[in-house]
C-alpha cells in the first residue's frame, strides 16, 4: 500500500550517526508571465540543508544518544559493595584499643552484591529500548517540522519571486509607453496629457516593483534562517501538487507521520513502565560474604548472609506503583486515539482544500486570463487607431496583472497547503534506519 510513497515527497533519505538526507520534490507553480530566473537552491537542496543545519534536530540527535548510552546499562546487576570493618574493638581495661588481645576482636572484608532477577533485568531493558524509540519518535518530529518550516518558507521565496517578475515585466511595459508617448508628442500626434499619464504609472509601477522586491528580501531571510545561510534566490521549479497523504491506512500513519508516531510510541513505554513496576513488586535479595581475621591466637573465621527487604505494605506501596503506571498507560492510549484522529482529520481538511484550490486554479486559468489579456489587447488597438485612450490601456494592464497576481497567491496557497501534508511525514525510510544512531 505504501509503494504509493516512491513518489516525489517520499523520496530515499539516509539517516546515519549525526546526519540523513532527506530528498523530496518541490511544490507546484505554473507561471503567467514567463521572465528569466537563473538556476539556484532547489527544494531538494534546501530541505537537505535545513534539516543537516538544525540545531533542534542535533539536540533531538544528542536525547536519543543519551536515551541509548542509558540503555547499555538497564540488564546489569547493581555493582557489588565492598565492606571492610573491625568488630568488637575494647575501649577500656588493659586490652583497649588492641586489635589482637582479646578473642572477640575481628578484623573484617567481605562483598555484598544485590541480586536483580532476571525477569526484573529483562523488563528493565525492554523499558530502556522503548525509552529510545520515544526520543527517536521524537527526533523525528523534529525534523518533519523543520522539513516542514523550511519547504514553506522555500515556497514563500519562488512566489515572492515570481510576484516581483510580474510587477517588473509591468514596470518595463510603462516605460516603453513613456518612451512611446513622449515620441509621439514631439511629433505631435500625441498629447502632454498622455505622457504625463506615462509618467504617473511608471512612477506607480516602480513603487509597487520596490514593495515585491521588499517582500522578497523577507521571504529570503526567513529562509536563511532555515538554512545559516545567504540564499539569493531560489530555483523556479514547477512541481506537480501531487500528494497520497490522504491515502495513508492507519498502519503506515503509525509508521509515517511524526505525531502520531510519537503518540504509538509513548503507549509502548507506558506499557514497559507498567511492565517494570509489576516486576518491582518482588523484592530484590542481597548476598553477602566476608572474612574476619583475630588475633594469631584465635581462629579466624568466615560469614555468609542473605538480606531480604520486607514488603509489608504492598497495596500502599508496590501496588500503588503498578496503578499509577496503569493509569499513564491508559492517558497515553487516549491521547494516542485523539492524535489519530485529530491528524486523520487535519488530512482530510488539507487534501479538500488543495483539490479546491487546484480547481480553482485551473478554471481561473481558463476563464480568467484569456479575456484579461484581450481587454488589453483591444485598448492598445483602440487606442493606436485613435478611438481609446492611454488610460484605459494602463488600467486594462493593470487589471490583467491583479488577475495574474491573484493566481499566482492562490498557487503559493495551495504549494504551502501541500507543504503541509507532504513535508510533514517522513520519507518512508527513516523511522528504521534511526536505528543507526550510536
Amino acid at each position: 500500500m505504501f509503494s504509493k510513497f516512491a513518489t516525489h515527497s517520499f523520496a530515499s533519505s539516509h539517516f546515519k550517526k549525526a546526519s540523513f538526507n532527506a530528498v523530496i520534490a518541490a511544490c507546484a507553480f505554473i507561471p503567467v508571465f514567463s521572465y528569466a530566473e537563473s538556476a539556484s537552491l532547489t527544494l531538494d537542496q534546501a530541505l537537505q540543508m535545513a534539516t543537516l543545519a538544525s540545531a533542534s534536530n542535533k539536540a533531538a540527535q544528542a536525547s536519543v544518544l543519551a536515551s541509548t548510552e542509558a540503555s547499555a546499562k538497564a540488564n546489569q546487576l547493581p555493582d557489588p559493595t565492598l565492606k571492610v570493618g573491625l568488630d568488637n574493638l575494647p575501649v577500656t581495661g588493659r586490652d583497649k584499643f588492641s586489635t589482637t588481645a582479646d578473642f572477640m576482636t575481628m578484623r573484617r572484608i567481605g562483598i555484598e552484591q544485590q541480586w536483580v532477577s532476571s525477569d526484573k533485568r529483562k523488563a528493565r531493558l525492554d523499558r530502556s529500548k522503548r525509552a529510545i524509540e520515544a526520543e527517536e519518535g521524537g527526533y523525528l518530529e523534529n525534523v518533519a517540522k523543520v522539513r516542514e518550516e523550511a519547504g514553506s518558507a522555500w515556497i514563500s521565496v519562488l512566489y515572492a519571486q515570481r510576484a516581483a517578475g510580474l510587477y517588473k515585466l509591468i514596470e518595463k511595459e510603462m516605460a516603453e509607453d513613456l518612451n512611446a508617448a513622449q515620441a509621439s508628442h514631439r511629433s505631435a500626434k500625441g498629447t502632454a496629457s498622455d505622457v504625463l499619464q506615462s509618467q504617473l504609472e511608471l512612477v506607480q509601477g516602480k513603487d509597487d516593483t520596490r514593495k515585491a522586491e521588499q517582500a522578497s528580501r523577507a521571504a529570503r531571510i526567513g529562509l536563511s534562517r532555515w538554512l545559516r545561510v545567504p540564499v539569493d534566490s531560489v530555483a523556479d521549479e514547477t512541481p506537480t501538487l501531487v500528494t497520497h497523504v490522504a491515502d495513508i491506512p492507519l498502519a503506515d500513519l503509525e509508521k509515517y507521520h511524526p505525531i502520531v508516531l510519537l503518540a504509538r510510541r509513548a503507549v509502548s513505554l507506558a506499557d514497559a513502565d507498567t511492565n517494570v513496576a509489576a516486576k518491582e513488586r518482588s523484592p530484590d535479595w542481597s548476598f553477602e560474604a566476608g572474612f574476619a581475621q583475630r588475633g594469631s591466637q584465635y581462629s579466624n573465621m568466615i560469614s555468609i548472609g542473605i538480606s531480604i527487604p520486607l514488603t509489608v505494605n504492598r497495596p500502599q506501596r508496590q501496588d500503588r506503583d503498578i496503578a499509577e503506571k496503569s493509569a499513564m498507560g491508559t492517558k497515553a492510549r487516549l491521547q494516542y486515539e485523539d492524535a489519530v484522529l485529530e491528524q486523520q482529520t487535519q488530512i482530510q481538511m488539507l487534501s479538500a482544500d488543495l483539490e479546491s484550490l487546484k480547481e480553482r486554479i485551473s478554471e481561473l486559468k481558463s476563464t480568467l486570463l484569456p479575456p484579461s489579456r484581450q481587454q488589453v489587447d483591444l485598448a492598445v488597438a483602440a487606442y493606436r487607431s485613435g478611438a481609446g485612450t492611454l488610460t484605459s490601456v494602463f488600467k486594462a494592464k493593470r487589471a490583467s496583472l491583479e488577475k495574474q497576481l491573484l493566481i499566482n497567491e492562490l498557487e503559493k496557497e495551495a504549494a504551502l497547503t501541500w507543504a503541509k501534508l507532504e513535508l510533514h511525514v517522513i520519507p518512508h525510510d527513516m523511522p528504521s534506519s534511526t536505528r543507526n544512531v550510536q
